[in-house]
């Protein structure tokens, strides 16, 4: 997922154990540790939210504020991939499994939430069933069956020309999953044939294939219950019915989001939630620098988990006291460059290997803020994700291009020069500045590239993520960053590298790299029960995807997060990208 992220993203995968390690600010930290908080309170110390949890607590009361620079893709549970939406919404939208809050590899377990225990599987991993919890309901008290759980699948994935947002898993993997119209088009009560109902507490999914993992795909939030009768499509989210601990008390689009405790969440049914503060209000279009400002004084979170600017990062570096309440993760993303294959002269594979030996990844590191923010990447994988092996097709001395090469690659793709456009997010300033450090790299060989800035919110459904858009607009270069859907190999891969993972609108497979063997690959994989023989299929998919060249590996993500002393129960969670887990924060005594 995108950071997405990621949703997303899920954006899913973080720090395990190389998170005790990290490498920021590691001089001189254990004096860091002895500092107090502006409040007079002891602090945690560096990193302490990515070994356990921080001010652990279960007062209640109190107000939790997050802010957002921009705007989220959707607060509808099914029509979201960011990271940081799939960690929020579970605040109102219970999927049928989720991810335990923890510290690090912790923060990875799955387990069940709107489900009463893990999926049982048959027929060779190609049935899967799920029996629900007893006494759910909605936030306006009425019972939560299995029929809206199979609603809110459908409408999530199968009319993909209202809600195309979230990935489309189901849709690929059920059986029919191909000749189903949707809901909104099919007027009849039966729905999907490959979903059965056979109670109000039980739902079936046929597959069309094995799918040895799909206990990680149910915990997405295109599982949380929608009921049919008050599902508006587009304008759900005006409306949203919760089935978690908070349910709307108002949205302004654009503006800000209010959640109240729901009365009808009952905790007997809900072993993971705790429901602390009174009141959760998510800010949105919140300027970065003020988003720094109000975090450092312990009193808001950074929604999107991105980390401090870089005018920040020097800030809370050099003062022990600021320094104490950080927390330097990986991210379990990789930035990258994604070459678009079908925006020519980016079709033929010479063309791409040109910009692979041309990037100076020093260069992009730099303005990404340096090693504490991202390790230079080589490979798709990052180093956490099953299947990762180190490797580096394009090596270039000390990671900052060889020009020589580059202009030789631009000779057999039949090339003395390329004018071509780049995009990168408006309101992401390390990613408009890492974007200009590639267009200074690529200068230097005879491409030329001019920088088209988009919002994030709508980078995926209006502008890098729709084919006919990037065409028409020459966009042959996207700035991207990717984290698994869920811990393993497929779940990185398949959104942005298989073909049949590409849609015409919320596409993240930027390069639109549609190839038969990496396709074949993937479909094996997921259906291969052994762990070590499905990690190797990923290795292979790594490996053939770095000979197409097409992605440029930037960096393996890290994130310097500010931790706000103001709140309790803070811990960095593998599941979303190294950011704080958001289901239990609380508001600590003042």
């Amino acid at each position: 997922m995108e950071g997405k992220a990621p949703i997303m993203r899920r954006s899913a995968l973080a720090a395990i154990a190389a998170i005790g390690s990290a490498s920021l600010l590691i001089a001189g930290c254990s004096k860091a540790d002895d500092n107090k908080n502006e409040n007079g309170t002891k602090s945690a110390g560096a990193n302490a939210a990515t070994k356990g949890v921080v001010n652990a607590s279960d007062k209640k009361g109190g107000t939790v504020t997050y802010e957002l620079s921009d705007v989220p893709d959707s607060l509808d549970p099914g029509n979201t991939y960011y990271a940081y939406m799939y960690n929020i919404s579970r605040l109102w939208a219970r999927p049928l499994m989720t991810f335990k809050p923890g510290p690090g590899e912790e923060g990875n377990t799955l387990v069940p939430d709107l489900a009463a225990s893990k999926g049982v599987s048959s027929d060779g991993g190609k049935t899967w069933t799920y029996k629900l919890r007893s006494g759910l309901k909605f936030d306006d008290g009425t019972p939560i069956t299995s029929k809206d759980v199979k609603y809110a699948v459908e409408r999530s994935n199968f009319a993909r020309d209202v809600l195309s947002l979230g990935p489309n898993y189901f849709q690929q993997f059920l059986a029919d999953g191909d000749k189903y119209k949707g809901p909104y088009k099919d007027k009849s009560d039966k729905g999907l044939s490959s979903i059965q109902t056979p109670d109000d507490t039980t739902i079936v999914f046929h597959l069309k294939q094995a799918f040895q993992e799909f206990d990680y795909l149910v915990a997405a939030p295109q599982t949380a219950p929608v009921p049919k009768a008050k599902d508006t499509g587009v304008d759900y989210i005006k409306h949203i019915v919760s089935s978690g601990s908070y349910k709307f008390q108002s949205y302004e689009e654009g503006q800000q989001a209010v959640l109240v405790r729901n009365g009808n969440w009952d905790a007997k049914t809900d072993p993971l939630r705790k429901q602390l503060p009174d009141k959760i209000v998510i800010k949105l279009k919140v300027n970065p620098e003020t988003i720094d400002k109000d975090v450092l004084a312990g009193n808001a979170i950074d929604l999107g988990g991105t980390g401090v600017q870089a005018a920040t990062q020097a800030q809370v570096i050099t003062d022990p006291s600021k320094k104490s309440n950080t927390d330097n993760t990986y991210g379990g993303r990789l930035v990258f460059l994604a070459i678009n294959t079908t925006v020519a002269p980016f079709d033929k594979v010479e063309c791409r290997k040109a910009v692979q030996y041309a990037v100076d990844k020093v260069s992009v590191q730099t303005a990404e803020g340096g090693p504490i923010r991202g390790e230079i990447a080589s490979t798709v994988l990052p180093p956490d994700i099953p299947g990762y092996e180190k490797a580096d097709a394009y090596a270039t001395a000390g990671n900052k291009g060889d020009l020589a090469k580059a202009k030789e690659q631009l000779k057999a793709c039949g090339k003395t020069s390329i004018s071509t456009n780049i995009s990168a997010r408006s309101d992401r300033p390390q990613e408009i500045d890492a974007a200009t450090a590639i267009i200074a790299s690529l200068k230097k060989v005879g491409i030329n590239v001019t920088l088209k800035q988009f919002p994030s919110g709508k980078y995926f459904t209006d502008y890098a993520g729709v084919p006919k858009f990037t065409k028409k607009q020459n966009l042959g270069l996207h700035m991207m960053q990717w984290g698994a859907d869920w811990p393993s190999g497929y779940g990185f891969l398949q959104q942005i590298l298989n073909g049949k993972a590409i849609s015409q609108s919320g596409n993240t497979n930027l390069s639109q790299y549609d190839n038969k063997d990496v396709n074949a690959l993937l479909s094996k994989a997921i259906g291969t029960q052994d762990n070590a023989a499905r990690n190797s299929l990923y290795t292979q998919i790594d490996k053939k995807t770095m000979d197409d060249a097409v992605l440029v590996p930037l960096t393996y993500f890290k994130v310097l997060l500010a931790r706000p002393t103001g709140y309790t129960n803070l811990v960095s969670t593998a599941a979303f990208s190294g950011e704080y887990d958001y289901l239990n924060i609380g508001v600590a005594s003042k």
